[in-house]
């Protein structure tokens, strides 16, 4: 299969800094944060890729840079093939936008509260000229509620009127508007219950078959990862340290960090096999460590983790970044 998005290099570098004149008085230097940091990966059609983390590793930062709400510091963006980030006009990133969209995380934060749902689904349908009349455009909203599983005379209601999971389900219809092939979900359940989640998760997975949509799917949440995706990416401070088809990486995890995630995840079944547990936080984004980023929360580490940055190479069919894993200490 060929893929639908191919993602080379790609970096955002922010500055964090003082004012200038702070910086002048009291002799402080410039500052920036390297949020994602050199990532490359594909999708092919159809398919779903998680990106997984915890809070901070650049997961978000990544489906902004895809969708053109950021630009790239460096790296290139491809989408079937054409670069998403210098398209010769304006049509060609119209017409780019419309086939790739965003389910951002926040329901009760992404849709404007003083419109009707009606509105709020009908805008994309209006901006890109997909429904001519307003009864064309009722009646598209309609169709699109219905698809998500909630009822057409709903478009007269405002957000206030809806749960969260309702709410949800209306920016998924809003995505849906212009026919998109690519969704980018940035944590789409994680405001939710989770019996709400596994709702939303649900009409996301019917949605992908009817449609044969592409997903690259973002979360912290292990157990919605393993329903839904079909390779995984783990993120570590703005890098991919594994990529993996989806069992593989849940029977066989390759990368400390990897497994450190899934050691997090409650083992109900007493299986009785031994954990490692990985201790330490986050470090500070701003002075990152020398060499492999984890090597300070590493049982495995050693002087070459700490001194030289590993690079995420092909292991046994499996992408990782591991000093340790390509040198079979683990």
């Amino acid at each position: 299969m060929t893929a639908l998005l191919e993602v080379r290099d790609l970096a955002k570098t922010f500055e964090v800094s003082a004012p200038w004149l702070n910086r002048v008085i009291e002799r402080r230097p410039r500052l920036f944060v390297h949020a994602v940091d050199g990532v490359s990966f594909s999708i092919e059609r159809g398919r779903t890729l998680a990106l997984v983390g915890e809070s901070g590793c650049g997961k978000s930062t990544v489906a902004r840079l895809l969708v053109g709400l950021y630009q790239p510091t460096r790296g290139d963006v491809r989408f079937d093939g054409q670069p998403t980030d210098s398209q010769q006009n304006a049509a060609g990133l119209r017409t780019l936008r419309r086939r790739m969209q965003m389910i951002f995380q926040d329901p009760y934060a992404s849709l404007n509260p003083r419109w009707k749902v009606l509105d709020i689904v009908g805008e994309p349908l209006r901006e890109h000229g997909l429904a001519p009349t307003p009864a064309a455009l009722r009646a598209r909203v309609g169709e699109l509620l219905h698809s998500v599983g909630l009822a057409a005379a709903d478009g007269e209601k405002f957000p206030h009127q809806f749960s969260g999971g309702q709410r949800q389900r209306i920016s998924i219809a809003r995505a849906l508007a212009t026919q998109p092939e690519f969704l980018v979900c940035d944590e789409p359940t994680s405001a939710l219950d989770v019996s709400v989640q596994a709702q939303v998760l649900n009409i996301m997975k019917d949605l992908q078959r009817e449609r044969g949509l592409t997903y690259l799917f973002i979360s912290h949440n292990l157990a919605v990862v393993r329903h839904v995706a079909d390779q995984v990416g783990v993120m570590y401070l703005g890098r991919l340290v594994e990529l993996a088809d989806k069992a593989e990486l849940f029977a066989r995890p390759r990368h400390p960090y990897t497994r450190m995630l899934l050691d997090a995840i409650p083992d109900i079944h007493m299986s009785g096999r031994s954990r490692t547990p990985v201790q330490g936080e986050v470090p500070n984004p701003l002075q990152p460590p020398s060499g492999c980023a984890f090597h300070p929360r590493c049982p495995h580490a050693n002087a070459r983790c700490a001194a030289e940055r590993p690079a995420l190479t092909v292991f046994q069919g499996v992408q990782v970044a591991c000093h340790a894993v390509q040198e079979g200490r683990l």
